[in-house]
């Protein structure tokens, strides 16, 4: 299992922010792993939507993840769980008003499945080099 958080501050107001993170077609403008999302159920942001994520692999083999929307509390709570054959994702944000606009946390949680599942070992390494990127992209989007 690994674990990556990282809190963002950010100028947008709470309600635009969370407007921004909870479309989950927005998360390939700060994730630069992943190459695009592809809704699949539903029409933006809100409970029960899903959406086919495809993210850099390894060895350079593209990877597609199913991800379901199971919390989506306007303008505070989001979390998403995305799953393929190898890996499942547990991702939340929470998004806290401050006087200056919010801080975006975002929380994940990347566990290897079955049969790979000694994989957990060594990837918090690789997912805290992933989460380093990802926390450089959501501070450009949401300064």
């Amino acid at each position: 299992m690994a674990h990556y958080v990282t809190t963002v501050p950010s100028s947008k107001t709470p309600e635009e922010a969370f407007a921004f993170m909870s479309d989950v077609r927005n998360f390939a403008q700060w994730d630069k792993g992943i190459k695009k999302v592809h809704q699949v159920v539903g029409d933006g942001a809100g409970v029960g939507s899903a959406y086919d994520i495809t993210v850099k692999g390894l060895g350079g083999k593209d990877s597609v993840f199913r991800y379901v929307t199971l919390e989506c509390d306007a303008p505070t709570n989001f979390l998403v769980k995305g799953k393929n054959a190898i890996f499942t994702s547990v991702d939340r944000v929470t998004i806290t008003p401050t006087a200056t606009g919010c801080d975006v946390t975002y929380d994940a949680v990347l566990t290897a499945n079955l049969i790979v599942w000694p994989m957990n070992i060594w990837l918090g390494r690789i997912f805290d080099k992933v989460g380093a990127v990802a926390t450089r992209g959501l501070t450009k989007v949401l300064a």
